[in-house]
């Protein structure tokens, strides 16, 4: 038996010590550490004290470049990795937070690799706490552990389209499942759409994940996260109000269907000199758990951020997550 294969390669982009005049490379990063007392944190409920990497936002470093190729053109790449500030190690893999190359045009921006989703781009505008991974939910959700009722912040495999029109931003993202049984198994795709006008913002997202196809049912698992939020800004304050429906369908039909509700809430205000203070309260429901699992936390935080200059600031944060006891 002859077998045959066809390829084509979409886009390469290359690099080299002498660019041009109408190229562009850059090094850039965040670094964010500082000591966190958490209550307890620790077995028997004790607390535990520890230098902590992202605090107010997560710590990374990378490398983005472009080039002018005419016709109104740009190439664009960018590879950017997590750093873990308490011990220097990496924070997942090398690139793992971008690594793509694309095409910016008139038309939008379209790049392939590994990148944040359509979804996180819109909502992280619409969090009080800008994503800080310790005092935020809008990511995450549980009081203790990883996100389960979240949106997926970024896409293996992935092709994204954003683009922008007056006052509205859009984009959509794919991540390719590669998946010998079949291309819907382990497909990803995100959508969003955002809207501002005056001191007024709007904004809605879709996003679905799909499992790999069970044997037993030949049905796959599913999730689904849908948001809506608005923010409004007036003066020195801007305030927040954001909903979350995340629905876990599972592809085996004696496993009840998860639902998870999130909503937030916030203000930001900017009245003292080169100080925003900032409070949100971040709020879950889940239904369809079992009895003691997931006990539908709240979470209340309040920061202060002071910034010395343009790239350094410092903050105090708090935050009092609080369960509710399930039956």
């Amino acid at each position: 038996m002859k077998s045959s294969s066809f390829a084509v390669a979409v886009l390469a982009l290359g690099a080299s010590a002498a660019a041009p005049a109408q190229s562009s490379v850059q090094i850039y990063g965040l670094l964010d550490a500082g000591v966190d007392h958490a209550s307890d944190a620790l077995a028997g409920g004790k607390s535990a004290t520890r230098v902590s990497s992202g605090g107010m936002n997560t710590s990374r470093w990378g490398l983005r470049g472009s080039e002018d190729i005419g016709a109104g053109l740009k190439a664009v790449w960018n590879l950017e990795g997590g750093v873990l500030m308490d011990t220097g190690g990496m924070d997942g893999a090398l690139f793992r937070r971008q690594a793509y190359v694309g095409l910016d045009g008139s038309f939008g921006r379209v790049v392939l690799g590994r990148s944040f989703t359509s979804v996180y781009d819109t909502v992280i505008q619409f969090d009080p706490m800008g994503f800080a991974p310790y005092y935020s939910w809008a990511t995450s959700g549980p009081a203790i552990g990883p996100s389960k009722y979240g949106m997926t912040t970024g896409f293996d495999n992935m092709i994204k389209y954003s683009g922008a029109t007056g006052g509205f931003k859009y984009g959509a993202t794919y991540g390719f499942g590669e998946q010998s049984s079949g291309a819907r198994d382990s497909a990803k795709v995100a959508t969003a759409v955002s809207y501002s006008v005056g001191g007024l913002g709007l904004m809605g997202t879709w996003e679905r994940v799909n499992g790999n196809t069970l044997a037993a049912s030949g049905r796959r698992d599913e999730t689904t996260v849908i948001h809506a939020g608005a923010t409004y800004e007036t003066g020195a304050f801007k305030m927040y109000l954001v909903a979350r429906d995340y629905q876990a369908e599972s592809g085996n039909r004696s496993v009840r269907d998860v639902e998870g509700k999130t909503v937030w809430a916030g203000v930001a205000w900017k009245g003292l000199p080169n100080a925003t203070i900032t409070g949100a309260v971040y709020k879950i429901d889940v239904s369809n758990v079992a009895a003691g699992a997931d006990a539908d936390p709240t979470l209340y935080v309040a920061r202060y951020r002071y910034a010395l200059s343009k790239r350094t600031d410092v903050y105090v944060a708090a935050a009092y997550a609080k369960p509710r006891t399930r039956a």
